[in-house]
């Protein structure tokens, strides 16, 4: 189904919802994008001296924040310096008909501003507040200071890369972990209150959430006793027949056919139908079977390829770069891959919402916002008036 993109009379299921969303870079800026995708009401609030540090990473050629650009659409943006005591009543204005407040500070940063869960709670007795921290409010990591690579060490995945461990080379604890894990938990939030009209705190850890990446392992993990070994189980590089190649011209390739009709169906389209009958799938032909492929492999271009991608049941995929995900006309048919006019910065690139609803597509509807584009707007709607604001932009307030 292709998204809708441009504006229409779709609100989204989530319209009516409004989310005040205090984070900042990635994990909980793509949470709230998901919820203004879905209709909510997203008001960003960034500090007036301090901006989110996004809108400074991988500028494109006529200056705009692309990192930025793909993490904030739809939502409206303002300035509030918190540790104002003016700014803090603000919030709290805010917040008087808010349905969710978003923060990714350390799990004590909203306490020590004088706004924390147990201030909040007092006051907005319905609000669902969620917090998206490394490690979680409680136990011996809750004062560290880590980043992707660190929650994904401490929870176990990291391990299960290979021997040298190395690095994913993308955020999976920060968007898994964090970002999924907490739209998830705020959609059940929502729906608890719903029902008991109760708001709650919501406690996302990104290592906590990470953990169930490996489920698999802690399955083997349980009924072994002994950790799978690192790189080289079921799933990650043992099989021949789910694993990367590497091709004639230095490119790669995935095979992920792991049910033996798929993987027949596979060697049948590259003329070794006869390799498992000469060679049985069991432990001491794996090395076997892995090196056949791998020369396979060696001798074939994706072009020499071409024919088993288009297999459909061969599950032999070619692995893209960016730039050609950016191309496919799968992406682009899904809308998952879509260019707008930026009245400001020109074309920009960005990727479509991938919730999918019949009812409620997904809009397009607003840009990413300037730093503070929407603070005047919003303060008058909350009664301030224009002396009000400009009082609050001599005292730093905004």
């Amino acid at each position: 189904m292709k998204q809708q993109i441009e504006n229409s009379n779709s609100k989204g299921p989530l319209s009516g919802v409004k989310v005040v969303d205090l984070s900042l870079l990635l994990p909980g800026p793509l949470c709230s994008q998901h919820l203004a995708d879905m209709g909510a009401e997203v008001i960003k609030i960034e500090n007036p001296r301090a901006y989110d540090g996004s809108r400074a990473m991988f500028k494109g050629k006529t200056g705009y924040p692309a990192l930025f650009m793909m993490l904030n659409r739809n939502k409206k943006a303002i300035t509030l310096n918190l540790k104002r005591e003016q700014a803090k009543e603000i919030l709290f204005k805010l917040l008087e008909d808010a349905d969710i407040l978003l923060e990714g500070f350390r799990p004590d940063g909203m306490d020590k501003m004088g706004i924390g869960y147990d201030v909040l709670k007092e006051k907005f007795p319905r609000l669902i507040y969620c917090g998206i921290s490394g490690y979680g409010i409680s136990g011996k990591y809750v004062d560290f200071a880590g980043h992707d690579l660190n929650y994904l060490a401490i929870s176990g995945v990291l391990d299960q890369t290979g021997n040298p461990p190395r690095p994913a080379g993308f955020q999976m604890a920060d968007v898994g972990g964090g970002t999924l894990t907490a739209l998830s938990a705020i959609l059940a939030a929502l729906y608890y209150r719903e029902k008991t009209g109760k708001g709650q705190r919501i406690d996302i850890s990104m290592t906590d959430a990470s953990v169930q990446f490996i489920s698999l392992y802690g399955g083997i993990l349980s009924a072994s006793g002994v950790s799978p070994e690192a790189g080289n189980d079921i799933l990650s590089g043992k099989l021949p027949n789910y694993n990367v190649y590497e091709t004639k011209e230095g490119r790669y390739v995935a095979l992920g056919a792991l049910e033996d009709m798929f993987f027949q169906t596979f060697l049948r389209a590259a003329g070794m139908e006869n390799l498992t009958k000469e060679h049985p799938m069991v432990e001491e032909n794996l090395s076997i079977i892995k090196q056949k492929l791998t020369d396979y492999f060696k001798s074939k271009t994706f072009a020499d390829l071409q024919p088993i991608f288009d297999n459909t049941d061969a599950c032999l995929s070619p692995i893209l770069n960016m730039k050609e995900v950016s191309e496919d006309p799968h992406m682009k048919e899904r809308g998952m891959v879509l260019e707008r006019n930026h009245p400001k910065y020109g074309p920009i690139l960005q990727f479509g919402s991938p919730f999918h609803f019949s009812e409620t597509p997904f809009v397009y509807r607003n840009d990413p916002p300037e730093h503070g584009e929407h603070t005047e707007e919003i303060l008058m709607q909350l009664g301030f008036s224009k002396d009000s604001i400009s009082g609050f932009k001599k005292d730093r307030v905004i």
